[in-house]
């Protein structure tokens, strides 16, 4: 991955058993100068578009096919925000199954109820009662259309519109208010989520290169060598 290639160094006190000396140091990536950089990204989100990331893309194939340049894929992951590849980056469809049933131990388990989720109500004049996808409990009730004026309630979802009974209360279980949505299909849900990333404009690629390397790039200070290099104390001397 390039990206790698535009960290800069540290001189790290050697941890090696074959090491010479306490003064021996090792040059080492510095990871935690992302902080930085995820700071620079949250400040120009004008450079962005929205991204589908399809089943089967990677970051390589996602940077070849917005940037011509596969080694850019560090670019895809940075504006993404993911820090995390194997537990950010989406699963393809397959590979979803598998993953829950290790998760929940079980098909049994994988297909038991892990929320529900409430279809959308509306009253005759079309006010919205009860917005849809909230997440509740099996539980869950609100008040019905018996306690309003001269007023009824329709149930909004994939199946149609259905008419609810003039009631004082509507609940899940009595009145289908929310659908069931077992874990299996809340991994699915989560995974999708997943899907949908920020990508750089290609027009900002240059000046996105330009500007990381100038973020990451150290500060003179008591530990500074140059621009792309710093050392650590020597914990010996310090805390002798």
């Amino acid at each position: 991955m390039g990206y790698f290639r535009e960290l800069p160094n540290i001189l790290y006190q050697s941890p090696l058993l074959h090491k010479n000396s306490s003064s021996d140091f090792i040059g080492i990536k510095n990871l935690f100068r992302r902080a930085k950089l995820f700071d620079y990204l949250n400040a120009n989100v004008v450079m962005f578009n929205k991204f589908t990331i399809g089943d089967g893309d990677r970051p390589d194939t996602i940077a070849e096919s917005l940037y011509n340049d596969s080694e850019l894929d560090y670019v895809v992951i940075l504006v993404a925000g993911i820090t995390n590849i194997n537990h950010e980056w989406p699963l393809q469809d397959y590979q979803v199954y598998d993953y829950a049933l290790q998760k929940y131990g079980s098909e049994e388990k994988m297909f038991e109820n892990h929320h529900y989720e409430t279809f959308e109500i509306k009253d005759e004049k079309g006010r919205q009662i009860l917005p849809p996808d909230l997440i509740v409990d099996k539980d869950f009730k609100i008040d019905g259309s018996a306690l309003r004026f001269n007023t009824s309630y329709t149930l909004i979802s994939q199946a149609g519109n259905n008419k609810l009974d003039d009631k004082n209360e509507y609940t899940v279980q009595t009145d289908n208010i929310a659908r069931a949505v077992s874990n299996f299909e809340y991994e699915i849900s989560e995974n999708e989520k997943k899907r949908t990333i920020n990508v750089l404009r290609n027009g900002y690629l240059n000046t996105f290169i330009n500007d990381l390397r100038d973020v990451v790039k150290y500060d003179k200070s008591s530990s500074y060598i140059n621009s792309t290099l710093a050392a650590t104390e020597n914990t010996n001397v310090v805390n002798p």
